[in-house]
Formats: structure tokens, sequence, C-alpha cells
């Protein structure tokens, strides 16, 4: 009817009115924290990733018709070599890196054009180093597997080329202090490496070459196919280029083995 007015009644629980009081403190709680300014200091370091702005190369070695060392059990290196660099790169990736993987499948770098299994190996081999040396990475790791005539022989080891860049062996440093940490398989240190191809072949970017373990000893190999383990020894090669990127110094004894070592010429 004209000239009466129409009155609205809201029927609100004891619930309803309590999620409401709720959202209000919540909204004012939001503009009070959006007032407060933070450092630009703080700001920055509560949002950056620990390898922002870095990239990384990893190579799995060996691939397609290369297979590598294989087991007595039948387990072959290759697959292992890309299911710890898969695994790697995961954890690169979070960190905030750009990742530049030298395979990333069960395939070689060769053209199609090379059926010869040396000639094969010999393209892959070149094709990986320069895509590592115009790659722009921060640093290079090289993942393989061990293998053999003697079964007794187990652990990691990590290895560097002494002569094509000076950050060689620090890379490799961090990366056995890791390993040894966290794997307890071994007591060896990074080792200096000759006549490898790639390792002499990478000339821009420090480079480290890990020798994850031992094919030929039956225990390690059963390791190795373990996925929990390879995501250890990932997590282990991860931690060491952590703290080469971060500029961090080796310590007085790891200094000093690495010192000896080169003395001695071994």
């Amino acid at each position: 009817m004209r000239g009466m007015k129409r009155h609205f009644v809201v029927w609100m629980t004891y619930k309803g009115a309590l999620r409401l009081a709720v959202a209000a403190l919540v909204i004012v709680l939001t503009g009070l924290l959006l007032r407060q300014s933070l450092p630009a200091s703080s700001t920055w370091s509560y949002w950056t990733l620990p390898l922002s702005g870095k990239t990384i190369a990893i190579d799995a070695g060996h691939g397609g018709a290369d297979g590598g060392a294989v087991s007595k059990s039948g387990i072959i290196e290759k697959d292992l070599n890309l299911a710890i660099a898969l695994y790697l790169r995961d954890y690169l990736q979070e960190a905030g890196a750009v990742v530049v993987m030298t395979r990333e499948g069960d395939y070689d770098l060769a053209s199609g054009d090379a059926h010869a299994y040396s000639k094969r190996k010999t393209e892959d081999l070149k094709r990986r180093a320069a895509l590592i040396n115009e790659s722009g990475a921060s640093a290079v790791i090289s993942i393989h597997m061990n293998s053999i005539p003697q079964q007794k022989w187990s652990g990691a080891q990590t290895f560097y080329q002494p002569d094509n860049h000076p950050d060689n062996r620090v890379l490799a440093a961090f990366i056995q202090d890791e390993i040894k940490r966290n794997l307890e398989n071994t007591t060896r240190i990074a080792a200096k490496v000759g006549d490898v191809y790639l390792m002499k072949a990478i000339t821009q970017v420090p480079t480290a070459l890990v020798e994850v373990g031992f094919l030929s000893n039956p225990g390690e190999a059963a390791r190795l196919a373990d996925t929990e383990y390879q995501r250890k020894v990932a997590a282990s090669i991860y931690q060491g280029v952590l703290r080469f990127v971060s500029g961090e110094k080796l310590s007085g004894n790891s200094q000093q083995e690495l010192e000896l070592q080169n003395g001695s010429g071994k």
C-alpha cells in the first residue's frame, strides 16, 4: 500500500554473527599490516630464493645406446644417472635456479646421421660440452656411477679438473663434504681427474664430476636403485651447490686436505 514503509528483518544466528565479527577483525588487521612498511632489505630477504637468478647445468651421464656401466643384477648406469639428475633438478628449481639439462630422457645428443657407436659417443660429448659452455651457468654437475673389477669398493666421490677453471676444486670439495656428512659411506675427499673429455672441454664454468657409487659392489648397486637413496644423493649434491653459490669459503681442514692432495700429485 502507498505511504507504508517496508521493513526488512535479517535473521542471524549466533554463529553467523561470530563469523562476521571475525571477518571484520581480519579486514582491520590486514589494513594495519599493509600500513606498516618493511625496510627494503628485509622485504628482499623474505621473498628471495637462495638460487634466484642463478643457472645450474646438470649432465646425466650416458644415455641412448650408451648405457654406461651395468651391475651384475642388470642395473644400468644411464638410468640411475638420470633419476638422480631429475631429483637434483627439482631441488634446484625449488630454490629458484634455472636448470639446464643435457638430457631429460633416455637419449644422447648425437645427430641421426651418426650411426657408429664411437662416432655417436664423440659427437654426444662435444654437444654436451658446447651446450654447457654456452649456458651461462654458475656451476655444472656431471653425474656418473663407478664400476671396477673388484666388488669390495663402495662409496661416492667427487672429482674436478684442476687446470681449466680455478673454482672447480671448491665446488667439488663442498659437494664431497655434503656427501660424507649425509650419506656416511665414505671418508674420501674431492680428487683431481685427468683425461676425462667432458671435464677438459668445459672451460667456462666451474664443474664437478660426481661418481655416486660402485655398481660393481652388489650391496651398493641395490642402494643406488632405491628412490629414497637417490633423493638423498641429490639432496647432498644440492646442498654442496648451495654452499658454493653462496660464496662460502672452504674450511681450514678441507683447504688443507686439497692442498696436500695437489702437492702430492694424487
